[in-house]
């Protein structure tokens, strides 16, 4: 009896040793494998791959203008300096606008570690390009009180002409800022323009002030000949400071008191940088916007991989149920798919990198700006790509992986 168990246990052990196993894949098959569909419909995976790039170049782009005219302001503000510091009325305790004293400016001329002082006095005139314009239609532009020490402060350079002296500033003389002359649509020095009821021959045409963004729409004019014809009372509205580097922060402390011994309170002190910094956080803003729309975009590419791989597993029945008929598992048929969903993703991530790196570089370029991709947004562009390809691929594949061989045979 024992002879017999043993033996029908020996020839059971036999039967099972014959039994064929699957061979496992090895990860360069199962990259050729997932090859394998691409490359039979190249037409079908570049236009799924093109949904793919435009989402990733969308993004890359964005990121990559963004960070390139940042690194063009920042390029700006190391060659300019940044121990510029602006001091300007504030308001008064009952919420009106407060003045600025007209001495201010010999007084902040005392702190020794100052070494220049300008300033610009707000004259209540607007230019215009002739007489025959409505007085309504200023067209945001307005006229400052300038002295011949305004441009060295705030590192302005003319575009043509010539700026403000001790001659031209006695007369009816105007520089524009670069704003203003492309509203005006004036450019050419001894053209005549129309402020304050008379008219003022054009001497110079500045280029834009990236530390004083304010001068690119104004018409600045000579402080004596704004008391005469302009009504200018003398009041600075804006007083530029230039300090040592080392001392900047103390400088700015007391800067107020300086300015408005009696009502420090109602002065305000500012950098350049806090401007740009708030105008960095509202193009972020806008940044962030883009980058939604970008992935708006992906999202849609990723819709088209999902789509393209269902078909594939409609179309391809036939060889899905032969591999299951000659021992591939389930798993290795979902692999297979989710390898192809994988790799066109991939594709397109690649592509779209490119092509985000290139759009980048020429609106850089045309501009003259340093041309900057962030690593982080090439990796982030190409793995939210595989993130996508793998959630499009993964029902394909768990579909193709439940088909029976009979089943996927029979529909051929």
């Amino acid at each position: 009896m024992g002879a017999r168990r043993r033996a029908a246990r020996h020839g059971s052990d036999r039967r099972g040793a014959g039994l064929l196993r699957p061979a496992r894949l090895r990860p360069a098959d199962v990259v050729r494998l997932g090859g394998t569909g691409l490359r039979t419909r190249p037409l079908r995976v570049f236009l799924s791959a093109l949904g793919i790039a435009i989402g990733v170049a969308a993004m890359i782009a964005v990121v990559g203008i963004s960070g390139s005219g940042q690194a063009e302001v920042d390029r700006r503000l190391d060659a300019l300096g940044t121990n510029l510091l602006r001091v300007s009325p504030g308001e008064t305790l009952a919420g009106g606008e407060a003045e600025l004293p007209p001495e201010s400016v010999a007084m902040i001329r005392r702190v020794p570690p100052v070494r220049q002082v300008a300033a610009t006095g707000a004259t209540g005139a607007h230019v215009y390009r002739n007489e025959r314009v409505s007085p309504g239609r200023t067209g945001s532009l307005h006229v400052l009180a300038a002295g011949s020490d305004l441009l060295p402060a705030v590192g302005g350079h003319l575009r043509r002409g010539r700026w403000l002296d001790s001659t031209t500033e006695k007369h009816p003389a105007v520089v524009l800022g670069s704003t203003a002359a492309q509203r005006l649509d004036v450019y050419t020095p001894g053209t005549r323009v129309w402020i304050g009821g008379r008219w003022f021959s054009l001497i110079g045409v500045l280029d834009p002030v990236p530390l004083a963004p304010e001068l690119d729409s104004a018409a600045l004019v000579g402080r004596p000949v704004a008391r005469t014809y302009l009504r200018f009372d003398g009041h600075p509205s804006t007083v530029y400071v230039r300090a040592e580097d080392s001392q900047v922060a103390s400088v700015r402390a007391v800067l107020a008191a300086t300015a408005s011994p009696e009502k420090p309170g109602e002065v305000k002190v500012s950098r350049p940088s806090d401007a740009l910094a708030a105008r960095e956080a509202t193009e972020s803003a806008l940044t962030g916007l883009l980058l939604g729309l970008g992935g708006v975009a992906l999202l849609v590419g990723g819709v088209g991989v999902g789509n393209t791989m269902v078909i594939s597993v409609l179309e391809r029945r036939g060889e899905i149920g032969l591999r299951r008929a000659l021992g591939a598992t389930r798993g290795q048929i979902r692999t297979q798919f989710v390898t192809e969903s994988l790799l066109l993703s991939l594709i397109g991530g690649l592509g779209g990198t490119v092509l985000g790196t290139l759009i980048t570089a020429g609106y850089a370029v045309s501009r003259d700006w340093p041309t900057v991709v962030p690593a982080w947004a090439s990796a982030a562009g190409i793995g939210s790509t595989l993130v996508i390809g793998a959630i499009a691929g993964l029902y394909p594949a768990v579909r193709a992986s439940r088909l029976a061989p009979t089943e996927a045979l029979a529909g051929t």
